[in-house]
This record gives C-alpha cells, sequence and structure tokens, in this order.
C-alpha cells in the first residue's frame, strides 16, 4: 500500500462523514437551498485561491524541475476550476471577487497557506491532496446513484469525471514521491480532511 492510500484509508471515516452531510446529500437529490450553494461557491471561490498559492509555493520548493512543472500545472487547473466557479456566481447572482470568508473557510485557508511556507513539498501536498481525492471520491458515489436532472447535476457529473479522477491521482502521486510516513504527515492530512467536513457543514449552515 503507498502513502497516499494509507493516509486515505486511515481518514475514510472523515471522507464518510462528508458524504452523509446533509450539504452533499442536498447536491445528490437536488434538495439543497440555493442560499447554501450560493454561500459555498462564494466560500469555495476563496478557498481556491488559496490552493493555487499553495500549490505554487511547493511547486518552488520542490527538489526537482518535474516536481515544479506537475505543480506549476495544478495551479492551471486550480485556475480553470475557478473559471467553473465564476460561470456558477453569474448563473447565480454572487460576486465572488468580494467575499468575506467564514470561520470554516478562514481555518482551511490559513491551514494550508501555514502549512505552504513552513513545510517542505512532501508536507504541503500531504495538505492539499484531500481536497482533489474527496472530491473525485464524492462526484464518483454521487454519480453512481444515477441522480435525475436538477440543478445541481453539472457540480456532479465535473467533479465525477476522468479528469478530476486524474488531478487527484497526480497530486497523490507527488505525496508519494516527497512526503514520508511521519506523524506530522499523518496529522496534516487528517486535519485537511477535518477542514473538507467543517466546510461542507458550515454550507450547510449558512442562513441568509
Amino acid at each position: 500500500m503507498t502513502l497516499s492510500e494509507a493516509l486515505w484509508e486511515t481518514s475514510h471515516d472523515l471522507a464518510q462523514a462528508s458524504l452523509n452531510n446533509p450539504f452533499v446529500q442536498g447536491l445528490a437529490d437536488g434538495s439543497l437551498k440555493r442560499e447554501r450553494f450560493a454561500y459555498y461557491v462564494s466560500q469555495d471561490s476563496f478557498f481556491l485561491q488559496a490552493f493555487a498559492r499553495a500549490y505554487t509555493i511547493a511547486g518552488v520548493k520542490a527538489p526537482d524541475w518535474e516536481g515544479f512543472c506537475v505543480l506549476h500545472a495544478l495551479a492551471d487547473g486550480v485556475l480553470g476550476e475557478l473559471k467553473l466557479h465564476e460561470k456558477y456566481a453569474a448563473d447565480w447572482g454572487i460576486n465572488i471577487s468580494k467575499v468575506e470568508p467564514g470561520p470554516a473557510t478562514r481555518r482551511y485557508t490559513d491551514f494550508v497557506m501555514a502549512t505552504a511556507w513552513a513545510h517542505d513539498t512532501g508536507v504541503t501536498v500531504t495538505a492539499l491532496s484531500p481536497c482533489m481525492r474527496l472530491y473525485a471520491w464524492l462526484g464518483q458515489e454521487l454519480a453512481r446513484r444515477d441522480p435525475d436532472e436538477h440543478r445541481y447535476i453539472d457540480w456532479i457529473r465535473t467533479y465525477s469525471t476522468r479528469d478530476i479522477e486524474e488531478l487527484a491521482q497526480q497530486l497523490e502521486q507527488l505525496t508519494d514521491r516527497y512526503a514520508s510516513d511521519t506523524p506530522l504527515v499523518r496529522s496534516t492530512y487528517r486535519y485537511a480532511m477535518e477542514c473538507e467536513r467543517d466546510f461542507f457543514q458550515a454550507a450547510f449552515d449558512h442562513v441568509t
């Protein structure tokens, strides 16, 4: 078993908690209130900007050119995801250029940025990997249910694609390449998974 596989397996309880979260279940059947999804889109846009910066910092610190190039490409992928959010924002009347991050968002972005500045590439990609793996897994799990057409079907289709799975695998390969199986790496991965779970809950709890 690779390190990335072991990290995912030991935090699968948190992945399951995210899947069972009422926000994700509302995405699954289309019952999620529009204002909750709108809040999620705005907060996720703020988070993705930090994610792109962390990729860039990890790339600068990468010990080899190949790692730098892969992390640069992954940062470009985040920028593409932000464009999808811009489309959502336009459709839902959200101004993502003026987002005030909520406590759960700030907790996650502060963690990601602090990790990127303070640690080497291995620890940073460990902090970033849960997001991609979780979203790929959630998208695939929801798509298996063969959902009916509803207003969140594009979200499910986007995150269940082969492209998202490949991005998750790329990041896991970097984790396997640069990180070591240490208490810091394990706690970093699990903390990121906790942040993911709490991010969904904060969006569900949002009341306009």
